[in-house]
């Protein structure tokens, strides 16, 4: 199957009404590239959003809240059922977004394995209602649903993407203003732009994409004029570009240090403990992020606005032992560039606490499933707290439940897993995120996670370059109005 490169586009964006066949293609760069062949229900669902590949039911506006995408409206009409109401759309193999279609995806969709992370911990059908409508009930009332539709890896794909056994392909069966037309091994991708779009023709002809890991070099092709947009510039190369070509927005994206609960070292919690007192998270984002972060203060950083006010203390923590020269393997990627410089940072606070330390740096695909099989000790990533669902308590149970599907902590304990469970019954928006950080502080008190720091994501964009899509979710990048004028 080929491989390809993607994004998610945001519904409502501004429509091309100066595009036309002769709008001048976008040349981007992007940080990670192809780590599950493209699967739309993996990590790399994030890809096609940003590049406007894929979309779901519904969107997220910068409040978090669930925006029209190929559904028109919705409303419940009990505690467990949803009808949605369909636009008029097309799929890029030029067939119609029917109620039939979107029922196969969301059924294919709930049958994976493992799991989308946005249906972690939640069984669903869905069935058609006559020529617009989509039926959807859950096996326990889900208060968020359409919060929950709005994940990348809920995208919606033609019949076709699923006529063969695995992973459906998205390649020519999507619904976004871009489609795949070429790939080149994972390292780069041609897009074009898709002229049956429900949204308006896109102002860009196409997109030619390259999954660049090394963050300099990204600054370097924003620098010499290579590309017109690079995401996730380093901080440490922020300084040398001009600050005309500098994007920023606030992220709930979390840098943490995660600990292996179930074999080695820190299957002891007194030890946990001695990791996370450690660590100084001001130290890193002075000496690595350069200011361009907040100290760790939990799973959910300020990004997340209502979380500071509503925030609980972790209570029930282990003393912290002496290490005693207790031998670990702490591991990270490089795809983000800082992230190797923060883990040798923590590296040397946990020496300097007692530890022996082993670092291991690879690239994120050949790190992944390693680390989700529990063969290293302690891992450092930066995790999107609100990337998969939306809804706060969706990132708790996958990252931190007995049965999480991206739990790189190992973690699984009972009071952690009760107040998750408790905030997943929990309606009403403001109690939803009292139950979350309740849960945030269960898990916080087990000490299997270290926040380090809440982070800013850096773009490099050409000064001939309007409407890159930045947003807190980091699921969008390329739009409809996203335009270059050379």
């Amino acid at each position: 199957m080929p491989c390809l490169a993607g994004c998610f586009v945001s519904p409502g964006g501004e429509s091309s009404s100066e595009g036309g066949p002769s709008g001048a293609r976008l040349h981007v760069a992007l940080a990670f590239p192809p780590a599950e062949n493209f699967s739309p229900y993996g990590a790399d669902a994030t890809l096609l959003s940003r590049l406007g590949v894929t979309e779901g039911l519904t969107a997220l506006d910068d409040n978090g809240a669930a925006v029209p995408a190929l559904a028109r409206s919705w409303r419940r009409e009990s505690g467990r059922t949803w009808r949605f109401t369909l636009r008029e759309a097309a799929f890029q193999d030029g067939t119609d977004v029917t109620p039939a279609a979107v029922a196969t995806a969301l059924t294919h969709a709930a049958k994976a394995e493992p799991a989308p992370a946005a249906l972690a911990g939640v069984t669903l059908s869905a069935k058609t209602d006559g020529d617009s409508g989509i039926r959807i009930t859950t096996a326990a009332p889900d208060p968020v649903l359409p919060v929950r539709l709005a994940g990348p890896s809920m995208a919606i794909l033609s019949p076709k993407a699923y006529a063969k056994k695995g992973d459906p392909t998205p390649v020519g069966t999507a619904t976004g203003p871009f489609e795949i037309t070429e790939v080149n091994s994972g390292g780069s991708a041609t897009l074009d732009r898709f002229g049956d779009y429900w949204g308006g023709l896109a102002h860009a002809s196409g997109i030619d994409a390259r999954f660049v890991k090394d963050g300099t070099a990204r600054a370097n092709a924003v620098r010499t004029g290579d590309v017109d947009i690079a995401e996730a510039i380093p901080v440490a190369q922020a300084a040398t570009l001009d600050k005309a070509t500098l994007e920023e927005a606030g992220t709930t994206r979390t840098t943490s240090l995660q600990l292996n609960t179930q074999t080695g070292p820190f299957k002891d919690p007194e030890l946990r403990a001695a990791a996370r007192s450690a660590i100084d998270s001001s130290a890193l984002v002075k000496g690595v992020f350069e200011g361009y972060a907040d100290p760790g203060a939990g799973i959910f950083g300020p990004a997340v606005t209502w979380a500071g006010s509503k925030r609980v203390k972790p209570a029930g923590r282990a003393k912290a032992a002496r290490p005693d020269g207790a031998s670990i393997t702490l591991a990270t990627y490089d795809n983000r560039p800082e992230l190797p410089e923060v883990a040798q940072v923590v590296q040397q606070q946990l020496r300097k606490a007692g530890f022996t330390v082993k670092l291991e740096v690879r690239e994120y695909s050949r790190l992944e499933s390693d680390a989700l099989a529990g063969k290293f000790d302690a891992f450092i990533g930066a995790r999107n707290s609100l990337l998969d669902t939306g809804d706060p308590v969706g990132v708790l149970g996958s990252d931190y439940t007995c049965d999480g599907a991206y739990n790189l902590a190992r973690l699984c304990d009972k009071i952690a897993d009760r107040a998750v469970a408790e905030a997943v019954r929990t309606d009403g928006t403001g109690e939803r995120q009292d139950a979350a950080m309740a849960a945030e502080a269960a898990i916080l008190g087990t000490d299997a996670v270290v926040p380090l720091a809440h982070q800013r994501i850096i773009a490099g964009v050409s000064t001939e370059v309007r409407g890159v899509l930045l947003d807190p979710y980091e699921r969008t990048l390329v739009g409809t109005g996203t335009r270059t004028r050379h």
